[in-house]
């Protein structure tokens, strides 16, 4: 696995693919938090916190992850290498779990610079040092997570598809319905009962809930649960590829 796993942060960061990956999601997020006007815009909003940061990045991690993941799997069934991979003594699973950590830590290095941010909110506060430290590390916390589950989902479609467009296309739609889907479609019903049981299948709700600087086990187990399914579909993919 970790020869995979070191075979992947190679790949990313020989070629331009990882340094654009981090250079566009710290432009994106610069951009629209400290330049463009408008409700994501720090400076303009009168409030010392992130929660403008901690909005929109799930956003840009529906289109980043996906862009990340999808030559995963893809590029190795186009060129025919995976059934090189299937030769070495390396169980499924270790291929897997070396592809997705390969990922994961690619976005997880595109998350610290950010907290730059961090020091900049503490210093900007009235007085200095206004800033709610349980929120935002807790924020933090939840985008690693939901950067998890969005990774896993990325890594599955990669394994569904020789053409990485079409992965990115899939992982994209998949990502955008575990994190908005369930809460658009929990409004559809009257019942409450059924509206919060529909809304906790979704990532927004539990990703929320970790935000408030609350660690509850059952957004963890839920994220923990999202993303080995996925890694288990991946897994199974792989073992039944012809």
């Amino acid at each position: 696995m970790i020869a995979i796993l070191k075979k992947e942060l190679n790949s990313f960061f020989s070629s331009p693919i990882g340094y654009l990956v981090v250079g566009v999601y710290l432009i994106i997020n610069g951009l629209f938090l400290w330049f463009f006007k408008g409700d994501f815009n720090i400076l303009h909003a009168g409030f010392s916190d992130l929660n403008s940061y901690f909005f929109l990045a799930p956003w840009i991690f529906i289109f980043l992850i996906p862009a990340i993941t999808m030559r995963s799997f893809s590029d190795e069934l186009s060129t025919g290498t995976i059934e090189i991979l299937k030769t070495k003594p390396l169980t499924s699973w270790q291929l897997v779990l070396g592809k997705f950590y390969g990922s994961l830590i690619l976005v997880i290095l595109a998350l610290i610079p950010t907290l730059i941010y961090v020091y900049s909110i503490y210093q900007l506060g009235n007085p200095i040092g206004n800033i709610e430290f349980g929120t935002t590390i807790g924020s933090f916390l939840g985008l690693v997570f939901l950067a998890s589950s969005y990774t896993a989902i990325g890594i599955f479609c990669s394994s569904t598809s020789k053409n990485q467009i079409v992965s990115f296309i899939i992982a994209v739609c998949i990502t955008f319905f575990f994190y908005f889907g369930f809460e658009s479609i929990a409004t559809l019903f009257s019942s409450g009962a059924t509206t919060f049981f529909i809304q906790n299948l979704g990532m927004s709700e539990h990703y929320n809930s970790i935000s408030k600087g609350v660690v509850d086990t059952r957004d963890l187990i839920y994220f923990a649960s999202v993303t080995f399914f996925f890694l288990a579909l991946t897994n199974y993919s792989i073992q039944n590829e012809k």
